[in-house]
Formats: structure tokens, sequence, C-alpha cells
């Protein structure tokens, strides 16, 4: 519970595998990475607060400016797990001191991130190889 409570003071929020909040699990699509990647790319573009900074299909990665609902940066990393079966995780950060903290936010942003690639793609499970 102690854990928690300084989470929300933090000023990072990212998603990964074995994820202590079960929303915060990486997210797996039926799509393969060019699908995919070229989806969240035209999301984040479509976003008039969002700049992407920096893209590489090579890579699977996604770097993308925030300007609102405060300053902050975005990183998405998009990898193939086998044939059909794609990983997506976010990892977003600001700078901005909040006195209530940022970590609430910066989670929703997230979690509205995975609920637009749920609407154009088959959400298949999360957090998948920790169990």
């Amino acid at each position: 519970m102690l854990k928690n409570l300084f989470r929300r003071f933090s000023n990072v929020c990212e998603t990964s595998e074995k994820h202590s909040d079960r929303d915060l699990s990486t997210h797996y699509y039926r799509a393969n990475k060019e699908t995919l990647f070229t989806s969240l790319e035209e999301i984040l573009k479509s976003r008039p607060a969002f700049t992407v900074a920096d893209s590489s299909k090579e890579r699977g990665e996604i770097a993308c400016e925030i300007g609102k609902p405060f300053p902050c940066f975005l990183i998405a990393t998009i990898v193939t797990v086998r044939p059909f079966e794609t990983a997506v995780d976010f990892h977003l950060s600001t700078e901005r001191p909040a006195i209530m903290g940022n970590y609430s936010t910066l989670k929703r942003e997230i979690l509205k991130l995975y609920k637009e690639l749920d609407k154009s793609h088959t959400y298949i499970g999360s957090g998948k190889n920790s169990e």
C-alpha cells in the first residue's frame, strides 16, 4: 500500500510484462508488426497535442512529444512475439512537478492509447508471458 502511495508522485508511467497493476500489463494484438506500427503512428499523429518526434519501423519504436494535459514524452514499443501476435508497450514521462502527483494522469493517457488500438485491432490479452 505504501508503494502505491509513493507511485502516485512518480513522473513516469510505463507498461511491462509483469507489471503489478494489471491495467498496465503489456497488451497483445492479433496483427503483424508493420500494421500495428502504422496504426499507432496514425493514432498519435491524429491527436492535436501530439507530435511524433521519431519513428523507426526497424526498431519498432515511436517517440512522441505530448503538449496536453501537460508536457510529457512518450515512447511506444511494438514487438512481434509470434506470427500475427504483436506486443505493445508504452513509457510515458514528464518533468512537470505536481503537488498531487502525475502518475494517475499519465496512466489515463496510456489506457486511452490502448483503447484506441483495441478499436482497430483484435486484442488477445495482456501480460501473457508473465503467467
